[in-house]
């Protein structure tokens, strides 16, 4: 395309391949980004191209509307266009059939891509029976041990701790009364008490009596 042609030529080509009706804000929208036309070049490139015939030309109110010199075209009888509206219809039901399946097609592969290896699931499975054998390991190990604690043990030892903690909790109650009635009469604050006295508290050592 020479400077001097302007995009001419490619404008009427584009029109005599498209054979429909444009406005040149539409010419320069699609030919814009694949050739680099600027929109003045091709309203000039039309109107002179509607001026000397090559195209034909018809306004609108404002708007202008260019189209292929029809002239140039072989007539179409209705036997032909009614084979064309069938072959329309044929490749545009082909058409869709092959979007729908290339859709399966990328669906299959977003699975296939996302999903392991056969080195990789190979992999997994040798790591997994290597986990399975220490498992099975540690088991017997502790099948075959010989300080198992009985029931009995386990439940006194359990009486113990209720025992224990009951009497945690009644000493912690009987101190904080004595303290309390200490503190009605003592002139500082209780921390500073406690620091005199010398007495540490749970909260302190960061204990907390247990539940049961």
């Amino acid at each position: 395309m020479s400077k001097k042609d302007n995009g001419a030529s490619l404008i009427l080509s584009y029109l005599n391949e498209k054979n429909r009706p444009y406005s040149a804000q539409d010419v320069f929208c699609n030919l814009q980004k694949q050739h680099g036309l600027g929109k003045t070049a091709v309203v000039k490139a039309m109107e002179l191209l509607a001026l000397e015939g090559k195209i034909k030309e018809k306004t609108y109110g404002k708007q202008k509307i260019y189209f292929a010199d029809q002239a140039q075209f072989k007539d179409v009888n209705d036997a032909d266009l009614k084979a064309m509206d069938s072959q329309i219809s044929e490749l545009s039901a082909d058409v869709q059939s092959l979007t729908q399946t290339c859709r399966q097609l990328d669906t299959e592969l977003k699975e296939l891509n996302s999903s392991l290896t056969t080195e990789e699931i190979q992999s997994e499975i040798q790591e997994l029976k290597v986990e399975c054998s220490g498992y099975r390991a540690r088991l017997e190990k502790i099948k075959s041990a010989t300080n198992h604690v009985t029931p009995e043990e386990r439940e006194k030892v359990y009486k113990e701790q209720t025992v224990y903690v009951k009497e945690w909790k009644k000493r912690k109650r009987m101190a904080s009364d004595m303290m309390n009635q200490i503190l009605e009469g003592y002139p500082k604050s209780k921390k500073e008490f406690l620091d005199e006295a010398g007495v540490e508290t749970d909260e302190d050592c960061k204990v907390v009596v247990p539940s049961a």
